[in-house]
């Protein structure tokens, strides 16, 4: 089976580039920059990637491979900053650039021979640069560009040398797989032999050579992420997996009793639920940053977890739903990614964990974990429901968490989920909700002042959550879940509609 190695620069879409090589039938791992030219070697790769990176090539502590990496007779990708590394590492000049491109720019081809065969002209691309190659090296051609981005595709095919300046790798990129088909299969002759069918039998596998007899308790938040884990160590280990379902109070309205039904009758899981939302608050209690919020809960999930493997005896093991735009935003363990906020389940655990970690599905997408669904036999509804934060609503309560403060965002969060439903708009989102503000303003209702809170209504579209756009909601629509809003909800008289994209912006606000 081929495999595709890529060495990761720091780029917070490296997971992406994995994922799309995947997609295309290609096995595909990522290695931290850091990685000797003798590892990789030994990994055989039949293809590399450089991915991108936050930084340039002539900074004196600049990540800069062996060039040995481009003599080894394997084909290799650059993608941004690994476009310009090789440019620079061979014999090239990168340079700042006087107009950075940070967003949409648009493909000239000027040569269809290589990489570019089957790409349309003028196509929409993503670019996200300050610098870039002005001289390229002795034996590239320059095949495409843009209007501010002469070198924006370069190829040396006898060498099956290959570089982009964009990011073929996310979805604002048209025709994204294409170039890296024609990388793969085209250019490297590699063979589409991977796919996802197996990935549970491997995890199964793994996870029983790893426990053994031994005992795991799994979290469960009451999203998909937690549930595919504790169905795939189910597979492994039987009996000795105990799930623990909390209520921490910062869940949707009738979510807990709801799922706890759902859990043993439709799933067969030994679940042990658990009422502890006095706790959590009492611990939130005049805290507003939100990095705080999400230590601060993922600390008291461990303490509960803790306390429970106690009574249970003999577990060594913790398992988690984290999936990769957790740990890519949270932590970054692959290469020199800059952390953008911490995930309760992965930068908000403590140092002095008691537990070995079971994490199967880290290096997926949400998308990719819904496949993984599909085959465990989960209910479409289940699979198909909008993503919901760890640390729940605490983190869309902007400032700090109060009983009230819960019971408007919960209500709110509510009336947003009816409509959206109601205007059968659900499954065309990747998420909707209401994000509670630590403003009030004035406003008038019934003849009289008022000094009331303010919510913001969130509805995105995305396919991996790393990247977003904002839905370009009807008017009547957002009118709807405004009015009832601002009639059913005490303590709000101001609905505000958030029109950012991620990036800049994050889908959640804290």
């Amino acid at each position: 089976m081929n495999k595709v190695a890529i060495l990761d620069f720091g780029s917070q879409y490296t997971q992406l580039i994995a994922r799309k090589i995947r997609e295309l039938g290609v096995f595909s791992e990522i290695f931290p920059v850091g990685l000797s030219i003798s590892r990789i070697k030994k990994e055989k790769p039949d293809a590399l990637i450089l991915s991108g990176g936050p930084q340039s090539v002539y900074q004196k502590d600049a990540h800069l491979p062996s060039k040995e990496i481009f003599m080894m007779g394997v084909p290799v990708l650059g993608i941004c900053y690994g476009s310009q590394l090789m440019a620079h590492l061979l014999g090239g000049k990168v340079i700042p650039s006087k107009k950075r491109e940070y967003g949409f720019a648009y493909l000239e081809v000027l040569d269809r021979r290589g990489l570019l065969s089957g790409i349309k002209d003028k196509g929409q691309v993503w670019m996200s640069h300050g610098d870039r190659t002005e001289e390229v090296p002795s034996g590239f051609i320059i095949s495409g560009e843009t209007a501010n981005c002469r070198a924006a595709v370069i190829e040396w095919r006898e060498r099956k040398l290959f570089g982009v300046q964009f990011h073929p790798e996310v979805v604002h990129t048209r025709q994204g797989k294409k170039y890296l088909s024609n990388f793969l299969f085209s250019l490297s002759g590699l063979k589409a032999e991977w796919s996802m069918g197996s990935f549970i039998e491997r995890k199964v596998e793994e996870i029983r050579r790893l426990v053994g007899e031994r005992k795991v308790i799994c979290g469960l938040s009451g999203g998909v992420d937690s549930l595919v884990t504790s169905l795939i160590i189910q597979r492994a280990i039987k009996d000795n997996l105990f799930c623990i379902f909390v209520d921490n109070g910062l869940l949707r309205k009738g979510q807990y009793q709801g799922l706890m039904k759902r859990f043993k009758d439709r799933f067969g899981l030994n679940v042990i639920g658990l009422d502890a939302s006095r706790v959590f608050l009492e611990r939130l209690k005049k805290i507003s940053s939100p990095e705080r919020k999400r230590k601060i809960i993922g600390e008291v999930f461990i303490r509960i977890f803790e306390r429970e493997a106690a009574k249970i005896g003999d577990v060594s093991f913790l398992a988690q739903g984290t999936i990769y735009p957790d740990v890519i935003e949270s932590n970054p363990v692959k290469g020199p990614s800059s952390r953008i906020k911490s995930h309760h389940n992965v930068g908000g655990l403590p140092p002095r964990l008691k537990f070995k970690l079971i994490e199967p599905l880290k290096e997926l997408f949400k998308d990719e974990v819904r496949a993984l669904a599909e085959e465990l036999g989960i209910d479409r509804e289940f699979i198909v429901q909008h993503p919901f934060p760890g640390p729940g609503l605490a983190v869309r309560i902007v400032g700090e968490v109060t009983q009230e403060r819960i019971k408007v965002i919960r209500d709110a969060d509510e009336i947003i989920i009816e409509e959206v439903k109601r205007a059968r708009l659900y499954q065309k989102l990747w998420q909707a909700f209401a994000v509670l503000l630590p403003v009030k303003s004035v406003g008038v209702m019934g003849d009289q002042r008022t000094y009331h809170g303010v919510v913001v209504v969130r509805l995105v579209q995305s396919v991996d959550g790393m990247t977003a756009n904002w839905f370009h909601a009807d008017h009547k629509l957002l009118s709807r879940i405004s009015s009832r809003i601002v009639n059913e909800v005490d303590g709000i008289n101001r609905v505000a509609y958030d029109i950012t994209t991620k990036p800049p912006g994050t889908i959640e606000w804290e």
